[in-house]
């Protein structure tokens, strides 16, 4: 697939800035009327910082995608994340035929996958969008800049993880190919240098204002996860400091949701359409903006809510006549596989029930699978009822009405949520002791299954966080990065889920596909040097 990266180099970068789309083969590009204005308003920068992660280009959901050669729907940052870190593993399958779709299933990916080509492209102009604003508005407000560094941190933070080495500038000039240790050592540094100049921590709902932008809850939190990654990025384990920006989250205004509204639960509700207006937003620390309106996109919370539902399912007990509050959005794609439904059902007998009856009988509000008409297996990886569906995502308010319009989503994507901080800080002690969860630790957990009215415990092993790590955040673009912190993913081990590396049992694969290739289109800026393995 012929893709252009609108990179990190300084001719694209001002084209980025000014909006016009190139469709040369390298990036060696000019602007194409040399008349045209070069003037950029700082704010309109700065909040085209924020929409790439929301939207796919600046004509909303069908339009002017940002990255050339692949369309803006499938293009889209949170899509792509969640089609990298979820599809490989033992909790998402998908049945489409899209190029590319079926190597992430059986974790048979290269260096010539175009989805994770469209995720490397995703990442990079993102960065580009941040360099942009630093070199033209540095100067312009303390705190926006800071919170385009943090934004850039976490591009590159992604982009580490999925890719390892990365071509890394802080600048428009042209990069340089960091080691994961390296890139480790300068989102550390980066992110604590903007820690004072973002705003103080503060949860907010989407008439507060500011909200959708982040704070030092969002600074702490990354480094959290950075640090509780840390022994697989670099080779030495940062427990102690995960604890402590884990808890510096849990300690801050932020919260959990445990307002249940209408029959909602508590959890059902960070990801219904009013999740931005009700309680359930002083939980999401980073909330990418999803309106029906005004920020439509196929890519971010519209994918997963659409992609999991087909036409039979009924997420709202009282609106038997619709699906999940979108109207002839019903894709059939993603779904689970039978060890996601096992960490609810151990023993693999949850009933062929709606999702709104599933969550009774599982003795956990987290359980929202329907199971009506469906086999539990996945036999058929193209058949979207082998596997139960995932309607986890909807558009219906807590009111039980849907959204205010019919085609897309206004559910926001909460890309942190303070629920991460609990599950760090219980791991990250567990790992400092015995392996086994502290008093402190136990009461974390219990304090994110009390929320969703599961049967409290008195310990947990690391195996058990990591099913808490799953039953938690299931469906939400992370599960890839938990099992390799985990050592459950690649190489020589005792996990297996159907279709792993291409057989129905499921068979191990290679421990080099822990990280994904460099894209083929991408190797001359590594000298030609691919990733170990491919």
């Amino acid at each position: 697939m012929k893709q252009l990266i609108k990179n990190i180099l300084p001719a694209a970068g001002l084209i980025l800035a000014l909006g016009i789309s190139s469709c040369t083969k390298d990036l060696d590009v000019t602007p194409l009327d040399p008349n045209l204005s070069t003037e950029v308003s700082p704010e309109g920068l700065f909040n085209k910082c924020y929409a790439t992660i929301a939207m796919a280009g600046n004509g909303g959901g069908n339009g002017d995608c940002d990255i050339d050669g692949i369309d803006g729907g499938t293009s889209g940052y949170i899509r792509q994340m969640w089609n990298a870190n979820e599809l490989p593993t033992d909790e998402a399958i998908n049945g489409w035929g899209d190029d590319g779709i079926e190597q992430s299933c059986f974790n048979t990916y290269d260096e010539s996958h175009p989805m994770l080509n469209g995720y490397f492209a995703r990442l990079t102009t993102s960065i580009t969008y941040c360099n942009q604003y630093l070199n033209i508005a540095a100067d312009y407000d303390a705190t926006m800049t800071a919170e385009v560094r943090f934004l850039r941190a976490l591009h590159y933070y992604l982009l580490m993880d999925a890719f390892g080495r990365v071509p890394f500038a802080e600048n428009l000039s042209d990069p340089v190919i960091f080691s994961r240790e390296e890139i480790f050592k300068w989102i550390e540094k980066e992110l604590k240098e903007i820690e004072p100049n973002l705003s103080a921590p503060k949860a907010k709902k989407s008439t507060d204002t500011n909200y959708g932008r982040v704070d030092k809850a969002a600074a702490w939190l990354l480094l959290a996860r950075l640090y509780l990654n840390a022994e697989v990025y670099t080779g030495t384990a940062r427990w102690s400091d995960a604890a402590t920006y884990a808890k510096k989250v849990m300690d801050s205004d932020y919260r959990l949701n445990t307002t249940s509204v209408n029959g909602w639960t508590a959890y059902q509700m960070l990801f219904m359409g009013d999740n931005g207006e009700s309680d359930a937003a002083y939980e999401g620390i980073f909330p990418i903006l999803c309106d029906g309106l005004k920020t439509t996109s196929w890519g971010t919370t519209q994918f997963l809510c659409a992609g999991s539902f087909d036409s039979d399912m009924h997420a709202n007990p009282n609106d038997l006549n619709g699906t999940n509050g979108l109207s002839g959005q019903v894709w059939g794609g993603n779904r689970a596989r039978p060890t996601l439904i096992q960490k609810f059902f151990p023993n693999l007998d949850a009933p062929q029930v709606p999702a709104y009856e599933m969550i009774a009988a599982a003795g956990d509000d987290r359980a929202i699978f329907d199971g009506v008409g469906r086999e539990l297996n996945n036999i058929d990886r193209a058949t979207f009822k082998n596997g139960y569906a995932v309607a986890k995502f909807i558009n219906y308010k807590s009111d039980g009405t849907p959204g205010h319009d019919a085609t897309f989503m206004d559910a926001d994507f909460f890309f942190f949520r303070t629920a991460e901080a609990y599950l760090t800080f219980a791991e990250a002690t567990a790992r400092q002791g015995s392996g086994s969860a502290t008093p402190e630790g136990i009461a974390a957990i219990n304090a994110l299954r009390a929320r969703a009215h599961a049967t409290q415990r008195t310990g947990y092993s690391l195996n058990d966080i990591l099913d808490e790590w799953s039953r938690e955040f299931y469906f939400e673009g992370r599960r890839r990065m938990d099992l390799v912190r985990f050592g459950q993913f690649g190489g020589n081990v005792s996990y297996k889920w159907q279709w792993k590396g291409g057989t129905y049992a499921g068979r191990n694969f290679d421990a080099y596909r822990n990280i994904y290739a460099i894209p083929a289109s991408q190797l001359s800026t590594y000298n030609n040097e691919q990733n170990p393995g491919y």
